[in-house]
């Protein structure tokens, strides 16, 4: 049961960002041009983006089992670090260069437009880099130690 409705949040949520414009890296892109032809249409999506998400997770926080009986799992970090603000500047950095970011270029992928394969693919070699550096990493500290 919980596959059925994590496959009809995933639909709906792609259905949103066709809908809202956000799966449009031109229209995406005149969003992020603040000193050009700004286009601010896209912050009132991702204001109303954020109110939900800031009402469902208040209403998440107070329980311990989702509405199908699944262990909640909201996460509890509140510190920043040079991970977090590199990561966070790498992926400005990606959306701001392609008009894309994760969940609009999976959409792309599905309605076959080349831009977003590409930006798919390039952020699977990504991801696949950043797998390596970690493994990497987790090695050489445990030799040192």
């Amino acid at each position: 049961m919980a596959v059925f409705f994590s496959l009809v949040a995933g639909l709906v949520f792609g259905i949103g960002l066709i809908a809202s414009g956000m799966a449009d890296p031109a229209r995406v892109l005149g969003f992020l041009d603040l000193a050009g032809a700004w286009d601010p249409s896209l912050a009132f999506v991702m204001a109303g983006a954020i109110a939900i998400g800031a009402i469902a997770f208040g209403i998440a926080r107070g329980r311990s089992t989702s509405l199908l009986g699944l262990q909640m799992r909201i996460p509890s970090a509140r510190h920043l670090d040079r991970r977090l603000i590199g990561g966070s500047v790498l992926f400005g950095v990606g959306w701001g260069l392609a008009g894309l970011c994760p969940g609009p270029a999976l959409v792309t992928v599905g309605m076959g437009e080349p831009k977003g394969m590409l930006f798919f693919a390039a952020m699977l070699a990504g991801m696949a880099v950043f797998e390596l550096v970690e493994r990497f990493g987790r090695g050489r500290r445990a030799v040192r130690a």
